[in-house]
């Protein structure tokens, strides 16, 4: 942890050397998720509710997905360019040093300018979270927290898989930015919305409705189900698949030679 926090203070001290441009792109990364809030915003207020769900639960699934993201693109960002380490050489350089490989390529790179949609997020749980109409108890702010540290592992592992598969095919698989970005665009809604086949898809395959959709239920009142709020930890363990995919993907590394 002490060398995480070393990379962590190299990286702060090298963005604010262009502050300028730092503050720019946190800017920018607000407005653009500023731009997907205005689209629920005029949905719901057109609507009033989609499939029951009413503005405030919408945004609270919003807030939710948006936060997760932020925080595994903020410190998952090396798997997400992991390709240009294998194209250049650098990951050779990773393997001869005494660490860890997935703590190195973790490490390589933190993307802080993402803090636009953390802001986001935050005031977005700022206003729905009093308005609601939540009774919010312990069981209800452990599911919240559930949700989010749930959302944070799944979008870091499919950062994990998509970094894999450039050990297969030396670039990365652009299809999966429809389950990392994509995932937080239709993420922003309730999974259920979508139909049966993609909610299943979403809880059996990759499981984003098990942090999203089911602990929602619960926060609602929808269901009284307590196993709903665990259903985070336990779409957490799609880390592990994930990791033997980067494994086996190691295994099948040639070295560039650099």
């Amino acid at each position: 942890m002490r060398l995480y926090l070393k990379y962590l203070s190299m990286h702060v001290k090298s963005q604010m050397q262009y502050r300028t441009s730092f503050f720019m792109t946190v800017a920018g990364q607000f407005l653009t998720s500023f731009g997907v809030f205005l689209g629920i915003y005029f949905l719901m207020s057109r609507f009033h509710s989609v499939k029951d769900f009413s503005y405030n639960e919408v945004l609270l699934c919003f807030a939710v997905v948006l936060m997760s993201f932020f925080i595994a693109e903020c410190f998952a960002r090396g798997f997400d360019t992991f390709q240009s380490m294998l194209g250049n050489g650098e990951f050779d350089r990773i393997l001869v040093r005494p660490r860890n490989e997935i703590f190195q390529v973790l490490a390589s790179r933190i993307e802080l300018t993402r803090a636009g949609r953390f802001l986001q997020a935050v005031i977005v749980f700022a206003y729905t979270i009093p308005a609601g109409g939540i009774v919010w108890s312990l069981d209800k702010i452990l599911t919240l927290i559930l949700m989010i540290t749930g959302g944070v592992v799944i979008f870091s592992g499919l950062f994990l898989v998509y970094a894999a598969l450039c050990f297969f095919t030396t670039e990365g698989l652009e299809f999966m930015n429809i389950f990392t970005d994509g995932g937080r665009e239709f993420g922003c809604y309730p999974l259920s919305i979508y139909g049966e086949g993609i909610l299943k898809f979403f809880t059996y395959v990759v499981p984003m409705a098990l942090f999203q959709y089911y602990p929602l239920l619960y926060l609602t009142g929808r269901s009284d189900n307590g196993l709903y709020m665990l259903l985070p930890a336990v779409g957490s363990l799609f880390i592990i698949p994930c990791y033997i995919l980067w494994k086996i993907g190691m295994h099948r590394y040639k070295s560039t030679g650099s």
